[in-house]
């Protein structure tokens, strides 16, 4: 129970909570949205019974469910009495702010009872209030896009996690075998010398100390080396930022098997002196 991080996603309605949510699933958090609060509790036994690898959990709760401003108190206070880490992330927004997401979806308000949209909203707000104030995060999104709100939960999940940061992964591939689809950026390396023209390389490989040399002696591949890496320390922190948690660097040569491998295997040397989680796959090295 203690290794279980529980965060409760709650709220104004049309504040952002599904944007929360999604942001949390990209974190690795697996998410749950309109569980009913009495559902909780038994959810977690499961979770116990069959030894869950689950340990990182977001549940969406709020209006939607009818019993939900009952009983959330009594539920949440078991369930820390009982040691779970549960934390109460609450959103909101200005009225103005609400009133014009919801003029621009068209939906109805779960408090609408036939009042006016600036009723619902008021009322739902004096619903909430008493959960606002055992929340453990109050995020105001009145101003936020939906990517920056993104950037904040992102920054929320992250907090005092080392580790578990943007997964970035470099491929090596050749351009006669087709372009990976999974790539974010694509770099075209046959400007480099080939040695597959060399008689004595053309059976090696981008791994094979005779080519790296051949390749990395050619001024171009140096100059391009030091601005290509240096790109990658500026890109990587704003990919992260932006709430990335993959991100695929495919580097190209005509066959896959020299000038992008030895390429590939030099960007990946370089990321992992950054200390950043990395992949390194050769795609076509076996290629003829």
């Amino acid at each position: 129970m203690k290794n279980l991080i529980i965060i409760i996603i709650t709220g104004l309605s049309g504040s952002g909570k599904s944007t929360a949510i999604d942001a949390l699933e990209d974190t690795g958090f697996f998410c749950v949205d309109n569980m009913p609060v009495l559902l909780l509790p038994k959810f977690l036994d499961l979770r116990t019974d069959s030894a869950s690898e689950i340990q990182k959990l977001a549940l969406g709760m709020d209006i939607r469910e009818k019993e939900f401003v009952k009983k959330y108190q009594e539920v949440f206070e078991q369930l820390r009495q009982d040691g779970y880490n549960l934390e109460i992330l609450f959103l909101e927004a200005s009225e103005k702010s609400l009133l014009e997401r919801y003029s621009q979806t068209r939906r109805q308000h779960p408090v609408s009872n036939g009042e006016n949209l600036l009723d619902s909203i008021r009322a739902e707000k004096e619903q909430l209030k008493g959960l606002k104030e055992i929340a453990d995060k109050i995020i105001d999104t009145s101003d936020l896009t939906i990517h920056q709100l993104k950037e904040v939960i992102t920054k929320y999940a992250y907090r005092g996690i080392k580790g578990e940061r943007m997964q970035i992964a470099v491929l090596s591939f050749g351009f006669k075998y087709g372009v990976p689809l999974e790539a974010d950026l694509l770099i075209d390396v046959r400007f480099m010398p080939n040695p597959y023209f060399i008689p004595e390389l053309k059976n090696l490989n981008g791994k094979d100390e005779q080519v790296k040399q051949f390749i990395k002696r050619a001024p171009e591949t140096q100059n391009f080396l030091e601005k290509y890496l240096s790109l990658l320390e500026y890109l990587t922190p704003l990919y992260e930022k932006e709430g990335k948690s993959y991100l695929t660097i495919a580097v190209g040569c005509t066959g896959g098997r020299h000038r992008s491998v030895t390429i590939a295997e030099d960007i990946s040397n370089h990321i992992k002196k950054l200390n950043r989680k990395i992949t390194l796959t050769h795609r076509d090295i076996e290629q003829l």
